[in-house]
């Protein structure tokens, strides 16, 4: 059973960066979900995939999986590309882009 350590992305829902400055360790899942029968649920026999493990750094996160003889892959995140931007530049006198009314 495998693992992946990574640092979570901003979700759509949310402006700030809140709960993205942890390492998260999240583990594969060993066996494929099954259709139950009786209600059409998924299910799985397997329940490490509902464990998620917050680490504050990423070696943090290694250490943890090395110790415990975890097999591991790590995904970096993408670099966050921050605009600041003012209201008020939206009315400059010399903006680049054209009014629509």
């Amino acid at each position: 059973m495998s693992a992946r350590i990574f640092k979570p992305a901003k979700t759509a829902m949310q402006s700030g960066a809140a709960r993205t400055k942890e390492w998260v360790l999240d583990y594969d899942a060993a066996i494929a979900r099954q259709v139950e029968p009786l209600m059409g649920w998924t299910s799985s026999a397997d329940t490490r995939p509902q464990v998620r493990l917050e680490f504050a750094t990423k070696e943090e996160a290694i250490a943890y999986a090395e110790r415990y003889g975890i097999p591991y892959r790590v995904d970096e995140p993408n670099p966050r590309h921050l605009v600041r931007k003012s209201y008020a530049d939206n009315f400059r006198f010399g903006r680049l882009g054209t009014w629509t009314h």
